[in-house]
């Protein structure tokens, strides 16, 4: 088969591609690490140290736990929630940043800056600021996040081709026709981009602020486990953090390839 027609073929699906090679090394490496993790554990840690075969011992008792999922509620809540508002502030202040001067010569520095400032750094004031309350934990959230957002809005503004712009302007097009109708919707694949990225910073933001104030959620269920030695416990909430970020990216994902299917139409036709 030439190499044309490899390209032409259609992709692998179902069991075909469970058994590729390149899914057969990645199982297989997998299966390595979780045999290394178990040995290295019964070999030379403590008996509470989590390993893989107490994590599954535990694992029907604490997913089927109250407090769990009560937890993963108020962290998820306040993820979701700090995410809307980060994503409507930091499109508006990107979208400012990215098309007036004045604007980017004013704020584009303190963005750079204030995106690089670990969120330890900022937790203390915050605290200070909210108290000890979930107010503190959405403060922090929308902090990690924002900025994430505005940094890739403003790069996306400023790359509308500017042909766009004068077809707009040649169709007597109004200033908030060209931001709503030109800037805004070429700017998308970088907001969906910045959205990725924080997300993930929203969700460590979020138990970041439950570990430091002890505010309840999946960040305090994790501490309060280690804390008292039941370690297998805590993993299992780590790994639904984990399992909320993939979740969050397949989401994304697919949301795009059904709303925006000229966005990465590579992608859009797997």
């Amino acid at each position: 088969m030439s190499a044309q027609d490899a390209s032409l073929s259609p992709p692998r699906s179902g069991l075909r591609a469970w058994l590729s090679p390149e899914a057969t090394a990645r199982i297989a490496a997998g299966i390595a690490i979780v045999a290394i993790w178990e040995l290295a554990v019964r070999l030379w840690a403590p008996a509470f140290v989590a390993r893989p075969s107490r994590i599954v011992a535990v694992f029907p008792a604490v997913v089927t736990d109250p407090g769990l999922w009560l937890a993963a509620g108020q962290t998820l809540g306040a993820v979701v929630q700090g995410l809307a508002f980060a994503v409507v502030l930091g499109t508006t202040i990107g979208l400012a940043i990215g098309r007036v001067p004045a604007v980017e010569r004013f704020l584009q520095l303190y963005v750079s800056g204030l995106f690089a400032m670990p969120m330890v750094a900022i937790l203390p004031l915050l605290t200070l600021f909210f108290g000890y309350t979930g107010d503190a934990r959405l403060a922090t959230v929308v902090f990690a996040a924002v900025f994430a957002i505005i940094i890739n809005v403003s790069d996306g503004a400023r790359a509308v081709p500017p042909e766009y712009i004068e077809v707009s302007r040649s169709f007597r097009g109004s200033g908030w026709s060209r931001l709503f109708d030109v800037v805004l919707p070429s700017s998308v694949p970088y907001l969906i981009a910045g959205l990725k990225l924080a997300a993930g910073r929203a969700l460590i933001g979020a138990v970041v602020a439950e570990f430091y104030a002890a505010i309840p959620g999946l960040g305090y269920y994790i501490l309060y486990n280690t804390r008292t030695f039941k370690h297998s416990e805590a993993f299992v909430a780590v790994a639904m953090l984990a399992i909320v970020g993939v979740l969050f990216e397949l989401l994304l994902s697919r949301g795009t390839r059904w709303l925006l299917p000229w966005y990465r139409r590579d992608e859009a036709r797997d």
